[in-house]
């Protein structure tokens, strides 16, 4: 069984998430190795007697050529956590996804990435509010992330899609199994613009259990997550603590105290969210103006001998602390004070688990009108 096989064979197996395939990998060397390992390879790897059970059980009864006939019929493409487009943003939270199946295409630019998530029930105030920010960041250039539900996800994708913008949907289900059902052409409409991803196989039912991982990636996928309106027990509250845990920015509008569907939201800004009024905001605090423009890097000028020595390690794609130092040879302490006066010049940016990223020199002029 070839690597990318046998990725996908453990993606099939229940009991074996990210973190077991994760450890599997570390002791016998590929995912490959370890499908084939013994019994005692898998103990040593820290698997308990009900996931070694669930993994010889797959091994004897899985149909992995019907499974891949699936995946080809259905126009899905397989990316493992080893391919170079995998998302780098996703290299950045804990535990890395394994793999993601995808209908479209992941660009580029898909690193400067907003999630707008809320309530399925959005009052007019969250509708006006969400096509107007989801209208606004694609016309800004940057990628719209949401999850395909009823409500503020799906004028979030809509929007995107009306101003040109891309967008990405993440489910909570295979992407065989579109959900809700009556998406199935705002879905297509997003794989031509944008992708759908999902962490599970393509026949997987949206079960309940699947949604919290789906928002794990909503967040991951995004530097930063809006929440639009949300009652006190909304999944979008889970995204958001997701973002919060992963290090990234978590933005919730302001509502009426009065309106249950602003109780999510303004309790996050209790609980210190940034209340967000406009894009404009949003752009200033991640540094994120004229996105499409930031790609193409200006020319930083190091000022101290620690900058020269770092600035060749850094690029857009998220690099942990750790290895700048490795590369660059200065010391700990030297290394993080040098990158925390850089952020402050907005040389760099930290995108969360202490990865760094590559940041214009002086943010491009943008214009909302």
């Amino acid at each position: 069984m070839d690597e990318r096989h046998a990725y996908i064979a453990f993606n099939l197996t229940p009991g074996i998430g990210p973190q077991r395939l994760q450890a599997l990998i570390k002791h016998c060397g590929s995912a490959a190795a370890a499908w084939s390992a013994t019994l005692d390879d898998w103990r040593a790897a820290g698997l308990d007697r009900r996931s070694i059970q669930a993994l010889q059980h797959a091994q004897q009864h899985l149909d992995l050529e019907a499974e891949l006939r699936t995946i080809a019929e259905q126009n899905i493409k397989v990316v493992l956590q080893t391919d170079s487009d995998f998302p780098a943003m996703l290299h950045t939270i804990d535990p890395v996804p394994p793999l993601l199946y995808l209908r479209g295409s992941l660009i580029e630019t898909d690193r400067w990435a907003v999630a707008i998530v809320g309530t399925r029930n959005p009052t007019p105030y969250g509708r006006e509010v969400t096509y107007k920010f989801a209208g606004e960041l694609a016309r800004a250039g940057l990628t719209v992330v949401s999850g395909l539900a009823l409500g503020i996800d799906a004028i979030a994708h809509r929007t995107a899609l009306d101003n040109n913008g891309r967008t990405l949907a993440v489910l909570g289900s295979g992407l065989q199994q579109i959900y809700p059902s009556q998406h199935r052409q705002l879905a297509a409409d997003v794989s031509q613009q944008g992708a759908l991803l999902s962490e599970y196989a393509p026949t997987t039912e949206p079960l309940s259990g699947n949604f919290p991982a789906r928002n794990r990636l909503i967040s991951g996928l995004s530097l930063a997550t809006i929440v639009v309106e949300a009652g006190e027990r909304s999944g979008a509250l889970i995204t958001a603590r997701f973002a919060l845990e992963q290090g990234r920015d978590v933005f919730a509008v302001p509502g009426s105290i009065l309106s249950h569907s602003s109780d999510g939201p303004n309790q996050l800004i209790v609980d210190g969210a940034t209340p967000l009024r406009s894009v404009e905001q949003l752009l200033e605090q991640l540094n994120l103006h004229q996105a499409q423009a930031q790609q193409t890097v200006s020319t930083i000028v190091p000022e101290t001998p620690a900058e020269a020595l770092l600035l060749p390690h850094l690029s857009g794609q998220p690099t942990h602390i750790d290895e700048l130092g490795r590369s660059c040879g200065l010391a700990a302490h030297d290394l993080a004070a040098t990158l925390g006066l850089m952020e402050l010049k907005g040389m760099v940016r930290h995108v969360g688990g202490m990865h760094y990223v590559l940041a214009r020199e002086t943010p491009a002029p943008y214009d909302l009108s």
